[in-house]
């Protein structure tokens, strides 16, 4: 199987304020999905990693906190 470079992506005339946006946009989507995630880890009862106070830790499904209510 053999691969084609990909092209470059055209250039797009976005103005510094729609970019800012569009970085606040992604960064929700990303924090709800790593939410989402974690929600599920827990519910499943699978462990995740996380970094507190410098250290990786695991936590088990029980010890991971529900998921906050907006």
């Amino acid at each position: 199987m053999t691969s084609t470079p990909s092209e470059p992506l055209p250039q797009t005339d976005m103005s510094e304020p729609t970019l800012t946006q569009l970085h606040q946009i992604i960064d929700a989507g990303v924090r709800v999905a790593i939410a989402e995630a974690i929600e599920r880890h827990r519910k499943l009862g699978e462990s995740i990693s996380i970094l507190k106070d410098g250290k990786i830790v695991t936590l088990t499904g029980d010890e991971i906190p529900p998921a906050k209510k907006n």
